[in-house]
């Protein structure tokens, strides 16, 4: 199949201006299938910065790429305008290094994670890859937000793996820095049947602090508090003590504080604030708190002048 002169200078010029391009579907910060999630993945775990084309906004860039390169499929990446291959391509070699050596990136760091794996849990790993049949591997992956994934996958002699009571996990690069020092187990009781995983690098949980406390430490200067309520609900009612809001870039410079500054959240009655104290953690703050009971038991326990609404 030809491809028309005009699509054929668009893709050139778009290649010509950027090194590192992938044509993919959506945006690497909200990609529309899963092998362009995987692909932009990679790429962003590697630090380095591409250009992206969202196929599925230009349907003539969509099917001329695939002749173009005469590559049936999406995503696909190109380097230096040569094309590399689409995602499984785009992920093994990101795994083997390859990848950083082609963008001039420094090695990475490839030592395998320490892992605990329980023997009750190794039992239920090892049958799940002998049923999944020769050629198979347990594939932990473990995302930005410190939640993990584990699948099926292909084994991969070069991946990065770690090895616990004769069980064997591979790991990306990415995923394996994350992994340090995890315990794989396999719960039966109160908290369900299945694998429970216990990353100590993940986020502290989030802690619940009374009003009393709350107030008595902001008096001491010891806690930040912020009020996540919008300024007409604060109008309603709001503490006596200092506290910092969203308003304005107030979410923006609140996130570039030293990621151990101690900060509670306040809203209503907790539920807003449980999901902004949840987001900083996330973020990578190690002191974070949520007022229990939010203003309405701030006015019942610290001060009845409080409104409530």
């Amino acid at each position: 199949m030809s491809l028309d002169p005009a699509l054929r200078s668009r893709i050139e010029s778009l290649l010509q201006a950027n090194r590192v391009v992938l044509f993919m579907k959506g945006q690497p910060s909200m990609p529309q299938c899963g092998f362009s999630a995987k692909a932009a993945g990679a790429l962003n775990a590697l630090g380095v910065e591409f250009a992206h084309v969202n196929v599925l906004a230009d349907a003539e860039i969509r099917e001329g790429i695939k002749v173009y390169g005469d590559w049936p499929t999406i995503p696909q990446l190109y380097i230096g305008g040569e094309l590399i291959g689409g995602s499984d391509i785009i992920e093994q070699m990101a795994n083997s290094g390859e990848l950083s050596q082609l963008l001039g990136l420094p090695p990475i760091d490839r030592t395998p994670p320490r892992i605990t794996i329980t023997p009750a849990a190794a039992e239920m790993l090892a049958n799940a890859v002998e049923d999944a049949g020769p050629g198979s591997a347990l594939v932990l992956a473990i995302d930005a937000r410190f939640q993990p994934s584990f699948q099926i996958g292909r084994l991969d002699p070069n991946a990065i793996a770690a090895e616990s009571n004769g069980v064997r996990v591979q790991f990306d690069p990415a995923s394996a820095r994350r992994a340090e020092g995890v315990t794989i187990d396999w719960i039966d009781d109160f908290r369900g049947k299945g694998l429970a995983i216990d990353n100590p690098n993940a986020p502290k949980a989030v802690q619940q602090i009374s009003p009393q406390d709350a107030a008595a430490k902001v008096g001491a200067g010891e806690l930040l508090l912020v009020d996540v309520r919008p300024a007409d609900e604060r109008a309603l009612a709001s503490v006596g003590v200092p506290f910092r809001t969203f308003d304005g870039n107030g979410r923006a410079e609140l996130e570039a504080l030293p990621k151990d500054t101690a900060i509670a959240f306040l809203c209503h009655r907790g539920g807003r604030s449980q999901a902004a104290a949840e987001a900083f953690a996330a973020h990578g703050f190690a002191k974070v708190f949520n007022v229990a009971g939010g203003i309405d038991a701030w006015a019942d326990e610290v001060d009845a002048d409080v409104g409530k609404y």
